[in-house]
């Protein structure tokens, strides 16, 4: 079976958030980066590493390809050096789908949940069930 990642149209709002997650123990922190579009809520792009502008401006760059209308998301500083002030929206409402979708991924995928005894020993493993669960 072929994954493909959805395809990602122009001129739509989406909503960008992070979750925290552990790769082998809990001291061994890493984070997951995603974009939905805010209407039909599919997951467009993301990207797992540290908590670093580069993991962020990894899923950004895709949204500033796709000449996105609005990019709603959390208070995070380090996106206001990354997103044009034209694009960006931070507002109190601005990300309710998206938060729900993180409680949705804890839900579903355990290895996400914050106290668990199941978590992933690999980068690799970890990346290829968010393909799975994104994109088929």
């Amino acid at each position: 079976m072929q994954l493909q990642e959805t395809f990602i149209s122009k001129g739509k709002t989406y909503e960008v958030d992070e979750m925290c997650t552990y790769i082998r123990n809990k001291r061994n922190f890493i984070w997951l980066v995603y974009a939905s579009e805010r209407n039909s809520k599919n997951v467009v792009s993301f990207n797992v590493g540290k908590r670093t502008n580069k993991t962020l401006s990894r899923v950004l760059d895709t949204l500033k390809l796709s000449e996105a209308k609005k990019i709603c998301n959390d208070r995070l500083k380090n996106y206001r050096y990354l997103i044009d002030e034209k694009l960006h929206s931070v507002k109190r409402f601005g990300t309710n789908h998206i938060e729900r979708k993180n409680l949705t991924l804890r839900s579903h995928l355990k290895r996400l949940n914050r106290r668990t005894i199941c978590y992933s020993k690999s980068l690799v493993v970890l990346i290829a069930i968010l393909k799975i669960y994104f994109w088929i």
